[in-house]
C-alpha cells in the first residue's frame, strides 16, 4: 500500500476561543489564586496574635525604630511635652503592658501613627495645627486605642506576610514594589478598628480632663478651613474621614453622659 502524506487540517493547534478571552480567563484565575493566598496569610497573622502576647510584642519591639523615619532633635520642647502628655493619659489604662515612646517625625504633613512595641509617631505638621492640649490628647488617645486592640501588630503582620508573598512570586528584584504596595494597602485600619480606637481615646480624654470639650475640634477645623487641606488629606489617608466620625463621637459622649463643655488646656510649649 502506498503511503500518501496529508496536510494537517487547518486550526488543529489553534483554540476556538479568542486569544483575548483566554488571556482574560488566565488573569482572572491567577488573580483569584493570589487573592486566596493573601487571605490565607492574613488569616494566619490573625491566628498568630493568640501566640504573641502584648507583653512579648513590647519586649521584641522595645527599641525598634523604622529605618526610614526622620525624627526631630531630642531637644525639641514639643517632644518632651508630648511624651509627658502620653504618660499622663496612660495612667488611665491601668493594665497596659507597653512602655510608650513618642517620636516626632520631621514632616510637614499632619499625621500620627501607632507602631509595634509602643512607638507613637507624631509629625511636626500635626503639632503645628493642634491648638489645645485637649485636641492633641484625643489624637494620642486614639493611637493608644490601637495599641489596646493590637491593631498595629495586625497591620505589621499583614505587611510582612504580603511582602514575603510578593517576594516569592515576583522575585527579589521586584519585592520592593510588593512591599510598598502592601504597606499602602494596609496602612489604614478598618472602620471598626478606627471606631473602637476613637471610643477608647475619647474615654481617656474624659478621664483626664473630666470633659470632652475641644477633643475633636481639630477635625472640625480641617473640615471648614481651606488652608489646612494638606493636613486633612495627610491625616485622613490613614484615619477615618471627618463628617461621620464627629457625629459618632458626639453620640458616644452623650450616651456616656460625658460633659461637652469645659475649659480647654493650653499646649505646654
Amino acid at each position: 500500500m502506498r503511503f500518501v502524506a496529508r496536510q494537517p487540517r487547518e486550526g488543529i493547534n489553534v483554540s476556538e476561543t479568542h486569544p483575548l478571552a483566554e488571556a482574560g480567563v488566565l488573569i482572572v484565575g491567577l488573580t483569584a489564586i493570589f487573592v486566596g493566598i493573601a487571605l490565607v496569610l492574613i488569616f494566619l497573622v490573625e491566628v498568630s496574635l493568640y501566640f504573641v502576647s502584648a507583653e512579648k510584642e513590647a519586649a521584641i519591639f522595645a527599641s525598634w525604630m523604622p529605618e526610614d523615619l526622620i525624627t526631630v532633635s531630642t531637644e525639641d520642647e514639643r517632644l518632651e511635652a508630648t511624651q509627658a502628655l502620653v504618660n499622663r493619659l496612660v495612667v488611665h489604662w491601668l493594665d497596659t503592658p507597653y512602655n510608650f515612646r513618642v517620636v516626632i517625625e520631621d514632616s510637614e504633613l499632619a499625621n500620627a501613627m501607632a507602631l509595634p512595641g509602643g512607638l507613637i509617631v507624631v509629625t511636626q505638621g500635626l503639632l503645628d495645627q493642634v491648638e489645645s492640649e485637649n485636641e492633641l490628647a484625643f489624637v494620642l488617645g486614639h493611637e493608644l486605642g490601637h495599641f489596646r486592640n493590637r491593631d498595629q501588630l495586625r497591620a505589621l503582620g499583614r505587611v510582612v506576610a504580603l511582602s514575603l508573598f510578593f517576594t516569592a512570586v515576583m522575585g527579589s528584584d521586584v519585592a520592593g514594589i510588593g512591599i510598598k504596595a502592601a504597606d499602602l494597602t494596609l496602612r489604614g485600619f478598618s472602620r471598626k478598628q478606627e471606631s473602637k480606637a476613637d471610643a477608647f481615646g475619647l474615654a481617656i480624654v474624659n478621664a483626664e480632663y473630666g470633659h470632652v470639650s475641644e477633643a475633636w475640634r481639630l477635625f472640625e477645623r480641617w473640615g471648614i478651613r481651606d488652608d489646612s487641606m494638606s493636613g486633612f488629606i495627610a491625616y485622613f489617608s490613614t484615619h477615618p474621614d471627618t463628617g461621620d466620625r464627629i457625629w459618632k463621637l458626639q453620640v458616644l459622649a452623650e450616651t456616656n453622659a460625658w460633659r461637652l463643655d469645659g475649659v480647654s488646656t493650653p499646649l505646654r510649649w
